[in-house]
């Protein structure tokens, strides 16, 4: 009988660097894990081999410096004042990104911070505070005095960190903070604006252009293309997705994803004979219930991967079926169900709780999860029996 279900393995690797041939070290390193002494298993057809995309960036070499950055905006807005609507409140994914864009600015710079908290949770405002204190606020959208007069200062919980003070220092000659949550709040100061939201970049940018905005520049349209000869770029996500590298650039989310998953797909199958499905993942979608964070600051959870990722799961619900097997056999109802769940309702009670969410942002989430963003030098992750049911032997 069959005891282990789904498995998730960190596979490790040597460092990555630019130019390196990156298919080739991650199918070494998956066949020599896979018979390794110590940590054996066998590479199966419909495995899921997860990448990091960081492992892929760095590969490509896909950085962009602040002076690049600069540029692009300079190009983008050659004179006058721009606000910037939605920024997420962040040193790592925002900090670095607002010191370009504002040295690329020639005018004044209005930053409209939406509250209590941003689009991926981080606080603006402690909780409690907001709600009993928000009642005093007489308009949508105000400044800074008015935040401070309603809400007094607060630093970020885990990180210490003012962000409205943090955002000012780049250039507090020219850069001022609001706060409304009202995209067409932006236009008060401004008829050039950059919308800084992630998930919401779309539905902000239509309402802007709609209410008369001269000029409006989504995250994802900076640094599409390359502004000097050498310089990383991304034609899908732009900036949205880069991190932290040093004080004087950031390293973009990878390009052509969707090529490179089919490359690692047939270099294994080359060397194996198995065929494993294949993803880049970056920030998992999930939610810290500590904290508020939504983890996904990039724009997708998985920005290429193979046919067989493609969908949602079609799964029953173990737990209801055998609850309500009404005097049958409990696990006699339950191996039925899952024989006859591909004729099943979605939306029926055999399928009633199972998760209404794609398998890459299942999947690129376990992998995020199983990676971590720290030292364990696992950039790869290795998933058996993701697509097994309790009926697989």
């Amino acid at each position: 009988m069959r005891y282990v279900g789904t498995v998730s393995r960190g596979i490790r690797l040597p460092v990555i660097t630019k130019g390196d041939d990156v298919i080739k070290i991650i199918s070494d390193c998956i066949i020599n894990a896979a018979e390794s002494e110590r940590d054996s298993f066998t590479i199966r057809d419909r495995d899921v081999i997860g990448v990091t995309e960081s492992l892929v960036a760095r590969s490509q070499g896909n950085y962009v410096t602040l002076a690049d950055i600069s540029a692009d905006i300079a190009g983008k807005f050659p004179e006058g004042d721009v606000a910037i609507f939605a920024p997420i409140l962040s040193r790592n994914r925002f900090c670095q990104l607002l010191r370009g864009i504002v040295n690329g600015i020639k005018g004044q710079v209005h930053i409209i911070l939406t509250y209590p908290n941003d689009e991926v949770g981080n606080q603006l405002i402690e909780p409690m505070n907001y709600y009993l204190s928000s009642s005093k606020l007489d308009k949508e959208c105000f400044g800074e005095d008015d935040f401070y007069s309603v809400f007094g200062e607060y630093k970020h919980p885990f990180t210490g960190v003012d962000y409205i003070q943090l955002y000012k220092s780049i250039d507090p000659q020219r850069v001022s903070v609001h706060f409304s949550n009202n995209p067409l709040s932006a236009l008060k100061f401004a008829k050039q604006v950059i919308v800084a939201s992630i998930h919401a970049r779309h539905i902000h940018r239509d309402i802007l252009e709609k209410g008369g905005a001269a000029k409006v520049v989504t995250m994802d349209q900076i640094c599409c293309a390359p502004v000097r000869e050498g310089a990383g770029f991304n034609p899908d996500y732009g900036v949205l997705g880069s991190n932290y590298t040093n004080e004087n650039s950031v390293k973009l989310f990878p390009r052509g994803c969707g090529e490179f998953v089919k490359k690692l797909q047939a270099e294994l199958f080359a060397r194996t004979g198995r065929k494993p499905e294949v993803l880049v993942y970056g920030d998992g979608a999930f939610k810290d219930p500590a904290c508020g964070i939504w983890e996904l600051a990039d724009p997708v959870v998985s920005p290429g991967f193979t046919e067989g990722l493609n969908g949602m799961p079609k799964e029953i619900k173990f737990k209801y079926v055998a609850d309500n097997a009404a005097g049958k056999d409990a696990a006699k109802a339950v191996e039925e169900a899952i024989r006859s769940k591909d004729s099943l309702d979605r939306f029926g009670h055999s399928t009633l709780g199972t998760t209404p969410r794609r398998l890459t942002d299942l999947i690129g989430s376990l992998c995020d999860l199983t990676s971590g963003s720290g030292d364990k030098g696992t950039p790869v992750v290795y998933i058996q029996g993701y697509f097994d049911n309790y009926l697989d032997d």
